[in-house]
């Protein structure tokens, strides 16, 4: 595949189409141009009378964008009459009145008379008048139809190869019957009533814990409102699945650091003291859900030294896609890990608590055991110096 949206492993149009005959074109680069948009629709007949510049032309080859086929079947010819004389029906694109009593077309229907001329065995063809001034009256009178363009009747003249595409695409349209190259691809079946009503019941559950549906008075409507932008979506099965995920993955806020957290430095640290004195204590409410609870709440609630970090580890190109944050390894939660380069980070606070203490030197242990690197860095670090820690970081994961 090369060029945007040009497929060589495809198979070209198989159509006959009119003629495209250019009456003493100018400029190699517009023939090139015009190949170009001939080739867009399946057009490959191409008739050149009298080329300014001769032929064949490096400039038309330049500008054709792959479309050889088309100039390398160049017909050239002396004379209009030469070029159009086995046509059975000849249009003449003008933007100018010529007073000649003949039929006046827009480009659609002419484009339909094409395809039935066509279909009955005849050969067609549409003449295009040149760059500067367009046909001539003697050359219009050739044509049995006069094709043109509804523009604005100020500013009527169009470049040569704008003029064919608009020929070209109207003649496509009308022999492939409007298809399109290509459609939505189904990707997943259609979700069911009873999958979008499972969703919008745990949404509903949700709001509700956020009081969102409020006042009283306004819940119903707000819910018919709801469940109508779903309707309309007609989601698939794989929508409702991401949806719910969405919904679930706000409502417990597992994923990654919060934006702005509730807690401070100072009481993260005393939660993280209260964390570590339960879960040295031991016994059934270090496994528990309050604990679970209040490590949730910590993982939302970073400090300024955590945030900051993570941030750097996430887009920095030494550390990109390697470490997750408060990620369990056993029943351990560093606060930051590489499972491939098996490197752990913990944050120092200052001021911390001998449980706390106790309960890092037991993390660490643990994790040195299983071959797990451990580098402990100072909160305080992060926040005055963080390329020193980064570099700190950098040679960690070397050694």
């Amino acid at each position: 595949m090369s060029g945007s949206g040009t497929d060589r492993s495809k198979p070209p149009a198989a159509l006959d189409g009119p003629v495209v005959i250019l009456v003493e074109p100018q400029l190699g680069e517009n023939i090139g141009m015009c190949a170009r948009a001939m080739g867009n629709f399946g057009l490959t007949r191409l008739r050149l009378v009298k080329p300014r510049d001769g032929w064949p032309n490096i400039a038309a080859q330049r500008s054709a964008a792959g479309a050889d086929h088309i100039l390398n079947a160049v017909e050239l010819f002396d004379s209009v009459a030469e070029a159009v004389k086995d046509c059975t029906l000849l249009f003449a694109t003008t933007a100018r009145a010529h007073d000649q009593a003949k039929p006046v077309r827009g480009p659609e229907a002419a484009a339909q008379e094409i395809v039935v001329e066509t279909a009955s065995g005849g050969t067609t063809g549409i003449m295009f008048g040149r760059e500067r001034h367009g046909l001539e009256n003697d050359e219009v009178a050739l044509a049995n139809r006069i094709v043109t363009f509804p523009v604005n009747p100020a500013f009527a003249s169009l470049n040569l190869a704008q003029a064919v595409l608009l020929m070209g695409y109207e003649w496509f349209k009308h022999a492939t019957q409007n298809a399109l190259p290509y459609e939505m691809p189904e990707r997943s079946p259609r979700a069911s009533q009873h999958q979008i009503d499972a969703f919008f019941s745990n949404l509903v559950a949700e709001l509700d814990r956020v009081e969102f549906l409020r006042p009283p008075e306004k819940r119903d409507t707000m819910l018919v409102n709801l469940r109508n932008i779903f309707t309309r979506m007609e989601p698939s099965k794989q929508d409702m699945h991401t949806l719910h995920g969405v919904v679930m993955a706000i409502a417990d806020g597992r994923k990654g650091p919060a934006k702005g957290g509730v807690l401070d430095g100072d009481q993260a640290t005393r939660l993280r003291a209260l964390l570590a004195e339960r879960a040295a204590a031991g016994g059934p409410d270090a496994e528990g859900g309050s604990l679970r609870g209040l490590a949730r709440m910590l993982r939302r609630n970073p400090t300024d030294a955590e945030r900051l970090l993570w941030e750097h580890l996430r887009k920095d190109r030494r550390f990109a896609g390697n470490f997750k944050r408060q990620t369990p390894v056993g029943r351990h939660i560093p606060d930051f890990v590489s499972f491939t380069r098996r490197v752990a980070i913990e944050l120092v606070n200052p001021d911390e608590s001998d449980a706390i203490v106790r309960d890092r030197a037991m993390r660490k242990a643990w994790l040195e055991a299983r071959d797990y690197r451990v580098a402990l860095v100072a909160a305080t670090d992060v926040t005055s110096d963080i390329a020193a820690v980064l570099a700190r970081l950098e040679a960690v994961l070397a050694a």
